[in-house]
């Protein structure tokens, strides 16, 4: 209390009690010391250097909550580097010995904020802030490797990398529950260290390489993403990794792998001697060929062996009927293949496609993209080797082998054999690749577009990726600019109502917690948020100021008595729709003629989703029984308040696209003529970012197809799909709307529905 009422005194007290701060003091009684501290600091007069080892002090209390006021009321009395460390060393500590996930949370936070304020003074702590990663939450581990990736620098990295690499084999033998999304993390952070420090990439390739057999299918597509980026990236590491890529060949388990790792051989395999045991391995990863006389040869054996096996009781066994696969597109949308087999079919036993090779395995199981991938691998292997060969038998062999090869994929394909028939698309490709071999001499045009320009687009990807990622980590840096003639500001000169930005951060903090002052907070902003609720005739009018602040939506109503009577009990009486809830229920108020009276109603917010609140407005009639009742209209809560642009990987998306079940299908319906145009208006509506690259959307055709990603404050998920097609001046088509929850699906169907058709059509200029 003498802190608020007399300054002056408490300061005097306190400087009498001086050595038992630190000492006999409880917990009450030093945060009192800090508040007091805090206030006093800005005074000229005040004994800055006492306070400054005061605080430093406390930051070896032993209650948790004075070593984290303490931490935070030192940074506003000195910028030294020393103090500033002593204040990360002591956030660090609290997390690790705290036990709340969320106050972990917390603290990380505002130990990221510090590093951002005082850039490069923290770097050294990098390895103290990865002791971090012990802590069981998945959540606390990801924001802990975020604030490590940023203070990463050459004298640093190779212990960071070292550490993250004891990490990832420590994932073998843990029971984390949360493993595999912890070891797909690592790998993203061992990736991100490797792309910006080069010394560091030759030792980090080889020891991700080994996770290429993993089970997981995201750990292992991370790897092989990491080691296609660093191919182009890193010219002199080639010939080692595309070495390393084939001895491991025959342990990768999934088609994603495949294709990556066949996309690597076939562009980066250079030399003869690669390109020879590159077939090879690929070979011996087929196995037998050709493979639909192989399989003939098989079942036919199996039969003989089994006599009768095929008759149940008496009878044959029923053909099977038509299966049903999803599968998702690269471009994100999903799509069902259908396939129809006899009892041929049932020849295919998974415990006999256990026992062979990888390649061969998943072909049969209906893998064909991995078909057309595999053969557009093995023409490029076999147009460059002829290139670099003098030898035109060992050529013609080669090419011949290949030929057989693709032409069983085709055949097989078309067979009983598998599970799922030959899609067009990839029986075109691997035709295509076909013609391409057997045309002699070879066309000019399609060698160029095998050898160099599928390499040339990769480069123009990796780049435009390099460019988002500069982009991403230039945007949230502040930019300091100082002109000559600024004017110098001394701070002991000032008075202290020229101080405003001198005032107190702790007072500042919960300013903004409290969302007062924010910046879009200003006259127009709260015109354009006000509704009415009654009509001009009605005998009691209000209006509302809606305000919606993260977690919370306050209401600031007007209410004006229009009668010449005074209105007694006068009520307001709300419900919601949605995850909404009334914090306080407002207190009857008593209104004089053409009197009026401001009310303000609390309302939380738990998820996504578009809420309404309805009400009514009762008061007393002339007499005792009579109640007088006025409907309010209803004021609908924008879910755009709530969703922010955000950003994720390929592989990320197509996880979540798969493991979301909520699915809104939307179909376009619009006056705008342009595929662009429309796609910007649709990201602009709903606040989504748009995945797709941008050379990925150049250009004119009538197609358009492209990625969206937001998230929400709740952190919620939202994935969109968007697919276009212009037909004359029209544009049709269908945009799927995907996330964990119905209401955030529905609310931004609705969204899109509603300002897909506001839009006024484009006069071009003359």
């Amino acid at each position: 209390m003498l802190i608020n009422t007399k300054p002056s005194l408490a300061v005097q007290y306190m400087q009498s009690v001086w050595s038992q701060v630190t000492g006999t003091f409880d917990e009450l009684m030093q945060l009192a010391a800090i508040d007091l501290i805090r206030k006093d600091c800005k005074n000229a007069t005040a004994d800055r250097g006492k306070y400054v080892t005061c605080i430093f002090a406390l930051l070896q209390a032993s209650s948790h909550t004075v070593k984290y006021e303490a931490a935070n009321t030192l940074v506003t009395l000195t910028a030294h580097s020393g103090a500033i460390k002593a204040v990360a060393s002591c956030y660090i500590e609290l997390i690790l010995k705290v036990s709340d996930n969320n106050v972990k949370l917390i603290v990380l936070d505002r130990l990221n904020d510090l590093r951002e304020k005082h850039m490069g003074v923290l770097d050294d702590l990098v390895m103290d802030i990865l002791r971090v990663l012990s802590s069981p939450d998945i959540e606390v581990r990801r924001k802990c490797l975020d604030i490590a990736l940023e203070m990463v620098s050459s004298r640093n990295v190779d212990e960071v990398v070292g550490f993250l690499k004891k990490e990832l084999l420590k994932t073998h033998e843990g029971d984390y529950e949360k493993n595999n999304e912890y070891r797909q993390m690592l790998i993203h952070s061992i990736h991100t260290c490797a792309i910006r420090f080069q010394e560091v990439a030759a030792s980090v390739v080889h020891v991700l390489m080994e996770f290429l057999g993993e089970p997981h299918v995201s750990s292992a597509v991370d790897v092989i993403s990491f080691v296609r980026e660093v191919m182009e990236k890193f010219p002199h590491l080639r010939t080692s990794i595309v070495t390393r890529l084939i001895e491991t060949f025959q342990e990768m388990k999934t088609g994603r792998v495949f294709r990556g790792a066949l996309w690597i051989i076939g562009e980066y395999a250079l030399s003869t001697t690669t390109i020879e045991e590159s077939l090879k391995q690929i070979r011996a990863a087929i196995g037998e060929i050709p493979i639909l006389q192989a399989e003939q040869a098989a079942a036919a054996g199996e039969d003989e062996g089994e006599g009768e096996g095929e008759k149940v009781n008496g009878k044959e066994e029923p053909e099977k009927k038509g299966s049903s696969q999803k599968r998702v597109l690269a471009d994100g949308t999903y799509a069902t293949e259908s396939a129809f087999s006899n009892a041929g079919a049932s020849k295919l036993k998974k415990s006999e496609t256990k026992n062979k090779p990888p390649l061969r395995n998943l072909l049969l199981n209906g893998d064909f993209f991995l078909g057309a991938v595999l053969a557009t691998s093995l023409t490029k292997l076999v147009l460059r080797y002829g290139e670099l060969s003098s030898k035109p038998i060992k050529v013609n062999e080669l090419r011949a082998e290949v030929m057989l090869i693709l032409t069983s994929i085709i055949r097989v394909g078309k067979s009983e054999f598998v599970t799922t028939q030959i899609d067009e698309d990839s029986h075109d490709r691997i035709s295509v690749c076909l013609r391409v071999l057997s045309s002699v001499p070879g066309e000019a045009e399609l060698r160029t577009v095998f050898i160099e320009e599928c390499r040339r687009a990769y480069a123009l990807i990796v780049e435009a990726e390099e460019k988002k990622r500069n982009q991403k980590a230039n945007k949230g840096k502040p930019l300091v600019k100082v002109q000559a003639d600024d004017v110098i500001t001394f701070r002991h000169l000032k008075s202290k109502r020229a101080m405003g930005g001198d005032g107190d951060d702790y007072e500042m903090d919960l300013t903004r917690a409290t969302g007062v002052n924010e910046r879009g907070d200003d006259y127009i902003s709260k015109l354009s948020r006000v509704v009415q609720l009654t009509g001009f005739s009605d005998p009691v009018y209000a209006e509302a100021y809606v305000n919606v602040h993260q977690y919370d939506i306050l209401l600031d109503i007007l209410i004006v008595n229009q009668t010449s009577e005074t209105l007694q009990n006068l009520t307001l009486e709300f419900s919601t729709l949605g995850d909404l809830k009334l914090v306080e229920r407002p207190v009857p108020h008593t209104l004089a003629p053409h009197g009026f009276h401001g009310i303000k109603a609390n309302i939380k917010v738990s998820s996504t989703e578009t809420g309404v609140i309805f009400g009514t407005i009762v008061y007393d009639g002339a007499s005792a029984l009579d109640m007088n009742c006025v409907i309010l209209n209803d004021i609908h809560i924008d879910i755009m308040d709530y969703i922010n642009p955000a950003t994720c990987t390929e592989t990320q998306f197509r996880s979540m696209w798969t493991e979301f079940e909520w699915e809104n299908k939307v179909n376009v319906n619009t006056n705008i003529t342009e595929l662009r145009a429309y796609l910007d208006h649709i990201m602009k509506s709903t606040n989504m970012s748009c995945l797709t690259p941008d050379h990925a959307l150049s250009g004119e055709c009538g197609f358009l197809a492209a990625n969206m990603y937001a998230r929400s404050i709740f952190g919620e998920d939202a994935l969109a799909n968007i697919c276009l097609e212009k037909i004359g001046e029209n544009i049709t088509g269908h945009i799927r709307i995907r996330s964990k929850t119905q209401g955030i699906a529905l609310s931004l169907g609705d969204k899109i529905t509603l300002t897909q058709k506001k839009i006024k059509p484009v006069v071009a200029a003359a």
